[in-house]
């Protein structure tokens, strides 16, 4: 089979987290709590988790499994 769950799901949560890291840094006093900046750090999570999907994707097509 040629379909990769990590592709969308690595598209998705980059873009996500790319967005909300932006309004995080350019919104400063969107939402804080207790002084931290939630929109940011969440932001950035997200942003690594789908960078780590896409890898895991490009990764698993150079290496297909042996069947």
């Amino acid at each position: 089979m040629g379909l990769d769950i990590r592709w969308p799901i690595g598209l998705m949560f980059t873009l996500i987290g790319v967005l909300l890291t932006i309004f995080g840094a350019v919104k400063k006093s969107a939402s804080t709590s207790l002084d931290i900046n939630i929109n940011l750090i969440w932001g950035i999570v997200l942003l690594i988790f789908g960078i780590l999907m896409l890898w895991g994707a490009i990764r698993g097509r150079k290496n297909p499994p042996s069947v």
